[in-house]
C-alpha cells in the first residue's frame, strides 16, 4: 500500500483541527455572554458574580491536574517493577 493510497481522516489536516478549536472557543465565549443573559436561580450569593461557573470549573480543573500529578509521584512504579519480583505475580 503506497502512501497515497492511505485514507486520510478529518483530523488529519490541521485545517480542520484549527476549525474545532475556533468552534470551541466560540462556544465558550458564548456560554460566558450567556452568563450575563440568563437568570439562574442561585443558593448562594458569590453564585451571582458574573462567569462564576466558569471560573470555578476552570480553578478545579486545574486543581485536579496539580493534584493528579502529586498523585503521580506516589504511586509511579519502574518500568521492570512487576518483572524484577517486587511486585508479586508469576515472575
Amino acid at each position: 500500500m503506497s502512501v497515497k493510497d492511505e485514507k486520510t481522516y478529518f483530523l488529519d489536516k490541521k485545517q480542520n483541527v484549527k476549525r474545532i478549536i475556533y468552534a470551541f472557543y466560540v462556544l465558550c465565549a458564548g456560554l460566558v455572554a450567556a452568563d450575563f443573559i440568563v437568570h439562574r436561580h442561585t443558593y448562594h450569593d458569590w453564585e451571582n458574580f458574573p462567569a462564576f461557573y466558569a471560573v470555578f470549573g476552570f480553578v478545579a480543573c486545574v486543581i485536579l491536574v496539580l493534584l493528579a500529578t502529586l498523585m503521580r509521584k506516589a504511586v509511579m512504579r519502574d518500568e521492570d517493577y512487576y518483572e524484577s519480583g517486587n511486585g508479586g505475580g508469576d515472575a
